[in-house]
């Protein structure tokens, strides 16, 4: 078992935590701006399902280097 997994997995883990945070700070910023400017709802609508549909992508990514991970530990045992 290694200590750190390969650098392609590193690179795909720290582009779905870069994606998550900058995902929630644009997400309750452009709320935030979006309340104060009266905008109407079905664009934070709009704003709401493209957050969630970046958090699914952040979810997808992550599973799938833990289990490509997962599945490196069962060959290196």
């Amino acid at each position: 078992m290694t200590a750190f997994p390969p650098p392609q997995r590193r690179g795909q883990v720290r582009a779905a935590a870069i994606v998550a945070i900058a995902t929630m700070i644009v997400w309750l910023a452009l709320s935030w701006l979006g309340g104060k400017a009266g905008l109407e709802a079905r664009y934070a609508f709009l704003l709401d399902f493209a957050a969630m549909a970046a958090f699914v992508w952040v979810i997808v990514v992550a599973l799938r280097a833990w289990r490509r991970e997962r599945g490196q530990e069962r060959y290196d045992a």
